[in-house]
């Protein structure tokens, strides 16, 4: 059996549906709209969520490992919030719903996101001693956190500009 068969057999299903939802979000994203908060939490719950499950099961309570994580998460959350700095945002004060420009940026993301937590996810599986290996962990780590954290500071941004008092129509988010 191949190398790449190995992979698809061996990947669980919710990995698959995991895939599939992110590329959906990513081409939603595609088009301007109007959209809730909620929805927009939905993509940082399901990262945090992710590499929380990740560290607590390969590392433990580990204060190093939550610690590196952490500080990707920090510096992704920055990142996060740079990146949406030219989006377009206003608030519907009748439906409390959320219009944002169309955002190109979302998908390549995604699937970046996806594809690295996958790579390294795949390599800790075949090779569980990879996560005593200082230098690959602090890699899986701070990436983990560092794109966990991304997808944080967009969800701030947002956040931000719905939250900002004023006229309906905010201009750039934040």
């Amino acid at each position: 059996m191949s190398l790449f068969q190995q992979l698809l057999s061996h990947t669980p299903i919710w990995v698959w549906v995991l895939m599939v939802f992110l590329i959906t979000r990513g081409i939603a994203a595609m088009k301007p709209g109007e959209t809730s908060l909620p929805a927009l939490a939905i993509v940082p719950a399901v990262f945090a969520a992710w590499g929380v499950w990740s560290i607590s099961h390969r590392y433990g309570a580990s204060w190093s490992a939550w610690g590196e994580w952490l500080v990707g998460v920090g510096a992704g959350t920055g990142l996060g919030w740079l990146l949406l700095r030219r989006a377009r945002v206003a608030m519907n004060r009748a439906t409390g719903r959320l219009w944002r420009s169309a955002d190109y940026s979302l998908l390549p993301l995604l699937l970046i996101t996806f594809l690295v937590k996958y790579g390294f996810e795949t390599a800790l599986a075949v090779s569980p001693a990879l996560s005593a290996n200082s230098g690959f962990s602090a890699a899986y780590l701070l990436l983990s956190g560092g794109f966990t954290g991304i997808f944080i500071g967009r969800y701030c941004r947002y956040l931000s500009a719905a939250r900002l008092e004023g006229s309906t129509r905010m201009g750039a988010a934040g």
